[in-house]
């Protein structure tokens, strides 16, 4: 049954008229006429007309899909699949940053470092969450966390969703660039495994600090870019409306991002986005995470290193293989 509450993207305006229809069919059934028939029929038009729709999106639409408020965020794929989670707060630093969750829990009974971008989906939880943008000490923060990790042997799980690092005044004068350097470094230094999965946006710098792993794995419509297309447009263009055509030429996609090697696999998402269905995303995307750990269980420091430097060498060189 449709989601009342569901909000609907431009392109899916064929959608939203189809489901308001089957809403008011359904009110009428309700009332005793008899057209179940009739609703079959044009629920299955909608199911055909989402599935087409989503099988030729374009980059900007990936774009949209992928920053739906009601997107699967972090925090759900914690609760989904991380048990015991115990969060660990501040850099020992400076502070606490809410926008980069991070901590320790178990995964399918195996125990996990957990790292995690969350934008929020309330008013309240997105400036709990600085809208996802972390500032010097969230990735303060997760290289403390890689660096216990791998004292332990415990493996590192980072669940990517950020529009980018914050820009502002304050991040930049306590070290935004040095932060997001040393983060990606620590990534690259750790002799345990680390997995990333980009589940919404990954933006820039602010991604790539925690995404730089043995294994990435990406949802279908999720983008993965140096900037965004805004950005871009407005650096490129002087005109952010050209956004659209910047997203198209930045290679942002998933199914682009495979065959540069920049990622690793695909994450199919149920008909019409993970935001649809979030529990069998969520699902789908456990299984990923654990085939990603047991492809490499078994390597020791030095090959889990070399693997993964190996990997980011790589990109690239197999273009028009």
């Amino acid at each position: 049954m449709p989601d009342p509450m569901r909000s609907y993207l431009d392109f899916e305006k064929p959608v939203a008229e189809l489901d308001s229809k089957i809403d008011e069919l359904r009110a009428l059934a309700d009332a005793g006429s008899n057209i179940g028939e009739e609703i079959a029929k044009i629920e299955e038009k909608a199911l055909q007309a989402l599935s087409e729709l989503y099988a030729a999106l374009t980059p900007w639409q990936k774009t949209q899909v992928a920053r739906h408020p009601q997107r699967p965020h972090c925090v759900d794929y914690i609760q989904g699949l991380i048990t015991d989670f115990t969060p660990l707060a501040g850099d020992r630093k400076f502070g606490e940053d809410e926008a980069l969750i991070a901590g320790f829990g178990r995964f399918r009974g195996e125990s996990v470092c957990v790292l995690g971008q969350e934008k929020g989906f309330s008013t309240e939880t997105r400036l709990k969450h600085n809208f996802g943008m972390a500032r010097p000490e969230g990735y303060r923060k997760a290289v403390r966390l890689m660096e216990m990790a791998d004292r332990f042997g415990i493996p590192v799980l980072s669940l990517v969703d950020t529009a980018g690092a914050y820009p502002g005044i304050g991040a930049e004068e306590r070290g935004q660039a040095e932060a997001i350097a040393r983060s990606t470094d620590a990534c690259l230094q750790l002799g345990v495994i680390n997995v990333a999965v980009v589940i919404g946006e990954g933006g820039s710098g602010g991604a790539i600090a925690i995404a730089t792993a043995n294994k990435v794995l990406m949802l279908e419509h999720a983008i993965y870019s140096v900037i965004s297309p805004e950005a871009a447009s407005s650096i490129l263009w002087r005109d952010s409306a050209k956004a659209q055509e910047a997203a198209t030429s930045m290679k942002i996609t998933a199914q682009d991002l495979m065959k540069f090697g920049i990622i690793d696999q695909i994450l199919p998402e149920p008909r019409g986005g993970a935001h649809r269905d979030p529990a069998t995303m969520i699902t789908k995307t456990g299984d990923a995470i654990a085939k990603a750990f047991d492809d490499l269980r078994g390597l020791d420091a030095d090959e889990i290193r070399a693997q993964r430097r190996q990997k980011f060498l790589e990109i690239g060189r197999k273009l028009g293989a």
